[in-house]
């Protein structure tokens, strides 16, 4: 692949659950290539550790899986699209089995854990690295599918669209987009009749976050840059437990050792206060109270008491029930010197999810013509103000499904793509000024781990958004006269991503979910949806 140019029927970029779930259905009917950022398995969804969330277990319902989801997201999600993601949960279950993913048995049904948020237990899983395993099934389908063509390491720029037609147009139609070749440094430009939009969420725009280094939200720039809504940006969901290590950035405790009885204690530097269990005291639920609540709770312990990190403990579980229940957990900490079978697990939160994103309807449709988006790049109205745990792998299988259904339904809607402006590099030149990158990639992540954090404060967004305003004109200045390098490339969507979670956060006047401002702690009565217009 090393021309300029490539097409295909549908193109989908990203190769994780959501992505790779368009893929298989799309290549029934049609040639698909999928482009990934780097290798086809570093994205988020291989370090998913939980699981999935299905209504299996006798005596639960679909209706109290929405009500959890209704409650967790509080309020501000779309009803009828809970219900619609909710039943038809069993059946991704069901096609993921066929696929081969080794789920954990109980006899001859599926073992089912217990997180956060959920009233039963319906959390299927593979041990404790579920995503890992999601992922090996999903790409050994698709490598073995003649009609998939899988392009790694290319690393999208923006899209092609009516604009870029050498007759130009206005229309807004999606053609493609241009990549970065990381190999060659050189862009390439993939057309097709229909894109589906998989690139996951904006993690990395935090100093501390569980997300893979990849996450820089460039779908959301690139779809915000290209005429998309975003929506509920302001709803960042920080994961209450990562592992406090200055070696080991984003390594996440699962949810689910709280879930089987792992207790939050002040840890020793907490001097008369050490060992005291402090959960209780913010909530009745104690440790399964939802994620926003934990993480809160901690993050108010940590700057009160000015520590670096709190204790999890699950030891008094025994050390046969901890290794049997989260192997790959013990194992890592072991080689980091923490045995949690006797141990407490030092934790911090860090940024795990990003609850908003760009704008589709039930049919995983974006507002521009020939463009779909399906997983944590989008807002499709299932998570409202905070995603309930093990809920986010099923909304990838579900919508990157619709998503393919409704291109194949409209097939004979979409034109084929008409002749596209190549890559223009005729005024730039090669970078001399890299650190510059790299200064402003880390200025950027301490501000907003800073004041766009768990709790928040009008003066402190305000800060944030001068910042992003100073940093908007150097950036732009640098992608104006240089050649552009996957590194600035993230720049310029890191950047993007956090303009619009500042301006999202700044614009609700209440505390709401992953939302907290010290300047508006009530929650209105009408829950409304923060939406940006390009």
């Amino acid at each position: 692949m090393s021309d300029a140019s490539h097409t295909t029927e549908v193109l989908v970029i990203g190769s994780g659950a959501a992505g790779l779930t368009a893929a298989l259905n799309l290549a029934q009917r049609f040639k698909v290539t999928v482009l990934a950022k780097g290798a086809l398995n570093e994205g988020s969804t291989a370090w998913a550790q939980g699981g999935i969330a299905a209504v299996l277990e006798p005596g639960d319902t679909f209706e109290n899986h929405v009500e959890d989801t209704m409650r967790a997201g509080a309020g501000l999600n779309d009803r009828d699209v809970v219900e619609m993601v909710v039943e038809d949960a069993p059946a991704a279950i069901a096609r993921l089995v066929e696929l081969g993913v080794p789920f954990n048995t109980e006899g001859n049904t599926l073992h089912l854990t217990r997180e956060g948020g959920h009233s039963h237990r319906r959390i299927v899983h593979v041990d404790d690295a579920t995503g890992w395993a999601v992922q090996e099934a999903l790409l050994r389908a698709a490598r073995a599918h003649p009609n998939i063509t899988l392009v790694p390491d290319r690393v999208v720029i923006d899209f092609a669209t009516s604009r870029h037609e050498m007759r130009y147009s206005g229309a807004g139609s999606v053609w493609g987009v241009y990549a970065c070749n990381r190999a060659t440094g050189r862009v390439e430009l993939f057309t097709a009749r229909a894109t589906v939009l998989a690139t996951g969420g904006a993690g990395r725009t935090y100093r501390f976050s569980t997300a893979p280094r990849g996450a820089t939200g460039d779908g959301i720039a690139m779809a915000w840059r290209a005429g998309c809504r975003i929506s509920n940006m302001e709803m960042m969901q920080f994961h209450p437990t990562c592992l406090y290590n200055l070696d080991v950035k984003n390594f996440l405790i699962t949810e689910a050792v709280r879930g089987e009885g792992g207790q939050l204690l002040l840890p020793p530097d907490a001097e008369d206060e050490a060992g005291h269990r402090f959960m209780p005291g913010f909530d009745a639920r104690g440790e399964l109270a939802p994620r926003d609540i934990v993480a809160r709770a901690i993050d108010h312990e940590i700057k009160r008491l000015g520590l670096d990190f709190v204790h999890l403990d699950i030891s008094h579980r025994g050390a046969e029930f901890v290794k049997g229940h989260f192997p790959t957990i013990h194992q890592r900490l072991l080689e980091l010197g923490i045995d949690m079978t006797r141990q407490p697990i030092p934790v911090v939160p860090a940024q795990h999810y990003t609850c908003g994103g760009v704008v589709i309807d039930r049919n995983g449709r974006t507002d521009l013509p020939n463009l779909y988006a399906a997983g944590e790049v989008c807002e499709s109205g299932l998570h409202g103000a905070n995603r309930l745990a093990s809920n986010s792998l099923l909304e990838c299988f579900v919508f990157g499904e619709a998503a393919a259904n409704d291109i194949a339904a409209r097939w004979s809607d979409f034109a084929p793509p008409p002749a596209i402006r190549p890559w223009d590099e005729s005024r730039v030149t090669d970078s001399d000024e890299e650190v510059v990158i790299k200064q402003n990639w880390t200025e950027i992540r301490r501000f907003m781990w800073n004041y766009v954090g768990i709790v928040r404060t009008t003066k402190r967004l305000e800060r944030a958004a001068h910042r992003i305003k100073l940093l908007g004109d150097e950036i732009a200045d640098y992608y104006g006269h240089f050649r552009v390098t996957p590194d600035l490339i993230e720049l310029r969507n890191l950047h993007q991503a956090a303009d619009l979670i500042v301006r999202s956060a700044l614009h609700r006047k209440e505390s709401r979910g992953l939302h907290y401002t010290l300047d508006y702690p009530e929650t209105l009565d009408v829950a409304v949806d923060t939406v940006l217009v390009p």
